[in-house]
């Protein structure tokens, strides 16, 4: 199989993390009918830059960001991910399971921020370099029901802490996202349990890369 992209997308407490990391261990152990090289990464913080722009970004609760400014930070993160990482990775056939890439800017400082969304499509451009996902899996949340379980997880980060009404927006941006973009972007019901959520998203996998 060649190289392929697979992005992870949605908003707080719809369980990437976890998910991500159970699907890397399924098809390293052959779910999609061998085993495959596949590697694990981030936005922000796929690289030693993104690291820091990522402790920037989401861990220092005392710096102001302005959203522009943030916005501008995210594409920095993403072309050295892209230019240093993702492309290379690629190129030599890996399957890269990735938490987060350009809907996530979209929906987060578009939709939420409120900033222009052509700004945000020719920004995406550049930082991208032309990269697509070749799947990206959005793990739907009911908002209420994922801001529950980041609360109960504890320590919450900067756009964690953000109001209802900000992570309705995005939730909206991503519902706008599939549906102008249903061939990449699937919907996977993140509502229900860990267990069926993995089953899911394993189905899906199947269909769409066998």
């Amino acid at each position: 199989m060649k190289g392929q992209f697979i992005v992870f997308e949605g908003i707080e407490g719809g369980g990437k993390t976890s998910q991500i990391e159970q699907t890397r261990e399924w098809l390293q152990k052959g779910g999609l009918g061998k085993p495959l090289d596949v590697i694990q990464t981030r936005e922000p913080g796929g690289t030693e830059l993104g690291q820091k722009l990522r402790s920037l970004l989401l861990n220092d609760h005392s710096l102001h960001i302005d959203d522009r400014s943030e916005l501008l930070l995210y594409a920095a993160d993403r072309a050295q991910h892209v230019n240093q990482f993702l492309k290379p990775q690629l190129k030599e056939g890996k399957i890269i399971l990735c938490d987060r890439f350009i809907d996530s800017t979209t929906a987060y400082q578009g939709y939420g921020r409120g900033l222009d969304l052509d700004l945000i499509r020719q920004l995406n451009a550049i930082a991208s370099d032309g990269l697509e996902s070749d799947l990206t899996l959005w793990l739907d949340v009911e908002v209420e029901t994922g801001l529950q379980r980041v609360q109960e997880r504890g320590k919450r980060d900067r756009v964690e802490e953000s109001d209802l009404a900000f992570h309705q927006r995005v939730r909206e941006g991503y519902t706008a996202l599939a549906e102008q973009f249903p061939q990449r972007i699937i919907p996977i019901n993140a509502n229900e349990s860990p267990q069926q959520v993995q089953a899911a998203i394993q189905k899906t996998l199947l269909a769409h890369l066998s």
